[in-house]
This record gives structure tokens, sequence and C-alpha cells, in this order.
């Protein structure tokens, strides 16, 4: 079996964010950047939990970015996978990196696709969608429980209220949630491996992305507080209807 894990570089979420070029893009100075921890810490572990079980199984990672990402590649290669892809592409549109995801895997072959299901930054929870109809496969997204047998993978995921159990055959594309698995962390051993593990850079198709940013804006200041004596509930009422608008 073969299987390709996307990853993709957020902000960490103590990083202080801020903005440049008229609003268009991130300051990058001074910001950490991670894994994305629904990649890392679901789609990944689960991936290395089913190479684990099976040697002979393909594992593959894979982004969409600059030269500054291959840092966060390096570290997701040192908790497991045999290789990793960089396609060669800066971009923050959904269609666009996921067009260039789908390029790599119709040519790589592979069985299983596995994504977060969402990025901590953009929180669009698209890319593994968008995968899925290019790839022309299966799409099962919020899966807290992933198994296999042969070429049957059942999926439990998350819907409104509750659990669906969901079977499909391979090749498949699946999106994960907590509880797909269990956060690791690499070990020496690992990061020493990840050093010499093929990093393969590929030049992006020619994709036209269907989306740019206009702009960001951080949200409003939190407003300063307010204190009121224990003994005044009528002015705590007042404030809570007049101004805080909660009652």
């Amino acid at each position: 079996m073969k299987i390709l894990v996307c990853i993709s570089k957020t902000p960490d979420t103590t990083s202080k964010i801020a903005f440049k070029d008229g609003n268009t893009k991130f300051e990058d100075a001074g910001v950490q950047w991670i894994i994305n921890p629904y990649d890392e810490w679901y789609a990944l572990v689960r991936a290395i939990e089913l190479k684990e079980k099976d040697p002979a199984t393909v594992l593959h990672l894979i982004t969409v970015g600059g030269t500054d990402c291959e840092p966060i590649i390096r570290k997701a290669l040192a908790l497991g996978g045999d290789e990793a892809i960089r396609v060669n592409a800066d971009s923050t549109d959904s269609y666009f990196i996921a067009a260039q995801i789908a390029e790599v895997a119709k040519q790589g072959g592979y069985d299983l696709i596995f994504t977060g299901k969402e990025t901590i930054d953009y929180n669009s929870s698209s890319i593994g969608g968008i995968v899925a109809e290019l790839v022309d496969a299966p799409y099962i997204s919020l899966a807290t429980k992933f198994e296999i047998a042969g070429n049957t993978v059942t999926v439990t995921r998350e819907i409104e209220g509750g659990e669906e159990t969901n079977e499909a055959e391979l090749p498949v594309v699946v999106s994960c949630a907590k509880g797909v698995a269990e956060q690791r962390i690499p070990n020496m051993r690992g990061i020493m491996a990840a050093r010499t593990k093929p990093l393969k850079v590929v030049e992006p198709a020619a994709i036209d992305a269907l989306t740019s940013v206009v702009s960001y804006e951080l949200p409003p200041a939190k407003a300063g507080v307010k204190l009121v004596s224990a003994d005044n509930v009528a002015e705590l009422v007042r404030l809570l209807h007049e101004e805080a608008k909660a009652i």
C-alpha cells in the first residue's frame, strides 16, 4: 500500500500575528512556524501506525510551499515516513494547492491520501475534498477512527450530534480529526534519520489559482474590564443589558 500525507506549515498559536504589503500578506518576522497540528497529530501519526502494522507500506509526505517549508517537512519526516515531496510554489488558494497535490498523487499511484481536517490558520477544510475530486476517489471527512482490512477502509466520522460509520474501497481520501490517533514526539533516532531521508522538490503544474487574498485584518482589540461592586446588582444588570447586550 502507498500512503500520501499532506503537510502544511502554520503559525504557532503563541505567535503574534501582523500583516504587511497593504495587509495582503503575513508578516513572517518573529513568527514561529509549526506543522499544522491536525496534519501532524492525526493524519501523519495514523499513517505511521498503519506502516508499523505493515512495514511493506510506502509512506510519503507532501507539502506545497517554498524553501522555508523544508524545516517543517523534515520535522514530519522525523516522526516517520520514507520520503517527502515539496511542490515549489507558494499560494493561499485552496484549489491551486489541492491541484498540485492531486498531480503528484496521480503520478505516484497512492492508495490512501490523508489530510488534517483543516489548517489552524485558514480553517477552510477544503483541501481533502478538492483532492478527492481531482483524483476521482471517495472522500470521507472528519475521521475520528480509521481501520483498514484488505482494500476496504472503515471510517468513523463526526456528524452533528453524533457519529457515522462509512466504508469505502481503496483508493480513498480521508481528512483526520481528533481521536483518529494519539500525538507523538520525534525521538533522536527519528531526527537523525530525517536528515538523510529523500526530500524531492518538484516544480508546480501549470494551474491557475481561483482566489486571491484582498486583505487581512486583526480582530478588534478587547475592551477594558469593568468592575462592578458585588452589592450593586442593578448596575451589573444594566451593563449586561445595555452595553454587553447579553440579556
